[in-house]
């Protein structure tokens, strides 16, 4: 496992993962921007074996949240500017978000805390990926942690509104298929991406269909919306494939294990 060297006042150290995260998000825009907007996907934090971590979790379980201190995994270089996705301000020091394009790829969470056993620790309401390096975890404090009164800077002056998320008959079939034969967590998917700008291709899979519909896509699969004339709700109406009749026929090659599961989709919802 990776480690990451530092050089402190008293001499060399090294940080070493305690462990690895799991989980069913695997992409960037599976999981929100915060683990507060996440919901309550699950996780499994597992340390490592051999390194007297039992112990070190005693006491933990009485807590209901915890900080997970991680390393961004995915990223491989840093900006000093970026765009927020909040607001239309123009981009801010990295120093002021919560980007993950950091001079040091450490990120920080807080999560729900619902089970330690033996060198798992159960959490939920994440916003982190299958496979990251956990350094460290931490109990929430409500007393230390939390400051009601403090300023937010840039992020006051851009509010963004939210949408309600519905879903179509049609669409909630589909979705309740592919949850039950082992398709991708698009519900989540869904209202974590339409819940604010809807209709920003900029930021976006998203394209203008006929009648001021819209699509967004999520990796091989397509879900067609419409956002109300009020603005203020999004009705997703159903679930498509991605890939094209032709490309599901039978005989068509399998180039992608995913097409055994489109053409079964196809099938029940032609």
């Amino acid at each position: 496992m990776s480690s990451v060297a530092e050089t402190g006042m008293h001499g060399p150290a090294t940080l070493e993962p305690v462990g690895v995260f799991h989980c069913r998000e695997t992409w960037p825009y599976d999981v929100p921007r915060q683990a507060s907007l996440a919901g309550g996907n699950p996780g499994e934090i597992r340390l490592e074996p051999g390194r007297g971590f039992e112990q070190a979790l005693t006491g933990l379980e009485g807590f209901s949240h915890i900080w997970i201190v991680y390393l961004f995994h995915h990223n491989r270089h840093w900006k000093p500017m970026v765009q927020p996705p909040r607001g239309e301000q123009g981009k801010v020091g990295v120093f002021a978000t919560r980007a993950p394009y950091r001079p040091n790829p450490v990120g920080l969470s807080c999560v729900e805390l619902a089970a330690v056993r033996g060198l798992s620790v159960w959490v939920r309401g994440h916003d982190l990926l299958d496979g990251t390096p956990v350094l460290d975890l931490k109990p929430y404090l409500p007393y230390s942690d939390s400051v009601p009164e403090a300023r937010t800077g840039w992020v006051e002056h851009a509010a963004t509104a939210e949408h309600a998320v519905a879903f179509a008959p049609e669409a909630a079939a589909q979705l309740g298929w592919l949850a039950e034969n082992g398709g991708p967590r698009l519900e989540a998917f869904l209202r974590q991406q339409l819940r604010e700008r809807p209709g920003d291709g900029r930021r976006k899979r998203v394209r203008l269909l006929e009648d001021g519909r819209r699509e967004i896509a999520y990796r091989t699969w397509r879900a067609e919306f419409a956002i109300a004339e009020a603005g203020a709700a999004v009705t997703v109406l159903r679930i498509r494939s991605g890939y094209t009749p032709g490309e599901l026929a039978p005989g068509a090659e399998d180039t992608y294990a995913d097409k055994p599961l489109h053409r079964a989709f196809a099938a029940r919802f032609s």
